[in-house]
Formats: structure tokens, C-alpha cells, sequence
């Protein structure tokens, strides 16, 4: 290996994480310890170069949808989940910071007394300087799922990839908790992906992602060193590309 060559395949990810990532053994609230695992993970792949932005869901705390199933308008429904992922970010920005990994909350719904706005620049700037970004708030629009501000915060910082953190160790043709005999895909088409609704990520996600040629590669968050391995390009997980 050459001085100019690198042993990392991608140079900036978007980690796509779910709210359940930082709950307890309930599946609900904000767990310390759960977000100092993640905390770590995320500090040996920014210590190796790696200019990382996170996106994380608020399941934890709200689900839009439940609120829809019993009478709530949807958009306010959005909003209160807009709100939860900020509660997050914040949860994740203090685990980083407690082991000294410079980090930054970015809100698309502006509260500045709490978060960064979120301006593309700005967070473009802070990539370059090593620190972790944080993207709160969604989209900041309502409709729109965790998911797609995801993809959609990827495409516009030039992220190599979007990495969709999960208990599952690939995308399978059907659930394999419920059927033992279920295949995984080590690879799979953005349109094989829509057109099987496999459960990658929703539909506009993947969709944007297909339409700016950004892969998804979605793993098993928690298997010690996979995260590194796949930013080294090792056979992990299921490639969406």
C-alpha cells in the first residue's frame, strides 16, 4: 500500500440510527449506558479519519403514527417526533463529549439556544474539522420519516454512504426471527429493494438514494468491529446499490 493510498472504502458516512438504539431493556426512554456503547463505536471510526454524521430516530421517546392511530392531526403528531429526536441528539452529543470526541447538534426546526440551525456550510465546515455532526429534527418538515432525513442530509453533505444501523445482520427476503429459512441478500438493487418492499428504510428514503446513486449499507450496529469493517470495505452486512 502506497502513502496516497487509504485503507478505508468510504471517506464520510451518515450513520442512520434508530430511537431504540439508546433505550433501556423496556424499548423506551433514554438509556446512558446504551449511548455510551454507541458513543465508542462512533469515536474509533472518527479517530481513524472518518468524518461522520448521525441521524437518529425518536421511537424511543414518540412514534407519530401512534399518536395518528388515536386521533391526533399527523403534522402535530410529526412535530412532538421532531422534537424527541433532538432529545436524542442531545442524549448522543453528551456520550461523545464525556469521552472526548468534539461533537455538534444540528436542528433543522431552529432552537438556538439548544441546537445549531442546520446550514449545509456550516455543517460541510465542521466535517473538516473533525467533528461529529449530529442532524436533529428530521427533515423539519412533517410526512416525512427519520429515514428520509437521512438520505436526504447524505446527499447534500456528499456522503459515501448511508449506513442503516440494525440488530439484523443484513436485509433478508422476509423476517428471519419468524422464518428460519429466510435468505439474506449480500447485495441488492435500490429498485429490487422498493419493488420487494423489503424493510430497508421507507420508500422516499430509498428512493432518493437511488436517484442520487448513494448506496445503503444496513448491518448489525452492535456486532463488535463491524462498523470499521465495513468502512474497510469488508464483506458486511446487505449493500443497497
Amino acid at each position: 500500500m502506497t502513502q496516497t493510498e487509504s485503507p478505508f472504502k468510504y471517506k464520510r458516512i451518515l450513520l442512520k440510527l434508530s430511537g431504540e438504539a439508546l433505550a433501556g431493556p423496556n424499548g423506551m426512554g433514554i438509556d446512558p449506558k446504551q449511548a455510551y456503547e454507541i458513543a465508542k463505536v462512533i469515536k474509533d471510526v472518527s479517530l481513524a479519519g472518518i468524518e461522520v454524521g448521525v441521524v437518529i430516530g425518536a421511537g424511543n421517546l414518540w412514534r407519530g403514527l401512534s399518536g395518528e392511530n388515536v386521533g391526533m392531526d399527523r403534522a402535530t403528531a410529526d412535530y412532538m417526533g421532531m422534537l424527541a429526536t433532538i432529545m436524542n441528539a442531545l442524549a448522543l452529543m453528551d456520550a461523545l463529549e464525556q469521552i472526548d470526541v468534539v461533537t455538534r447538534v444540528m436542528s433543522a426546526i431552529e432552537m438556538r439556544t439548544v441546537a445549531e440551525p442546520y446550514i449545509r456550510r456550516r455543517a460541510l465546515r465542521h466535517f473538516e474539522k473533525g467533528r461529529v455532526v449530529i442532524f436533529g429534527g428530521g427533515t423539519g418538515n412533517p410526512y416525512f420519516s427519520t429515514d428520509t432525513a437521512a438520505a436526504l442530509r447524505a446527499t447534500e453533505i456528499g456522503a459515501d454512504v448511508v449506513i442503516k444501523a440494525t440488530k439484523v445482520d443484513g436485509v433478508y427476503d422476509r423476517d428471519p426471527k419468524k422464518y428460519p429459512d429466510a435468505v439474506r441478500f449480500d447485495t441488492i438493487s435500490h429498485m429490487e429493494a422498493l419493488n420487494l418492499r423489503l424493510n430497508v428504510m421507507d420508500s422516499t428514503a430509498i428512493s432518493l438514494c437511488m436517484d442520487n446513486n448513494l448506496p445503503i449499507l444496513v448491518l448489525n450496529f452492535f456486532e463488535p468491529g463491524v462498523l470499521m469493517r465495513a468502512i474497510k470495505g469488508e464483506n458486511v452486512g446487505t449493500l443497497v446499490s
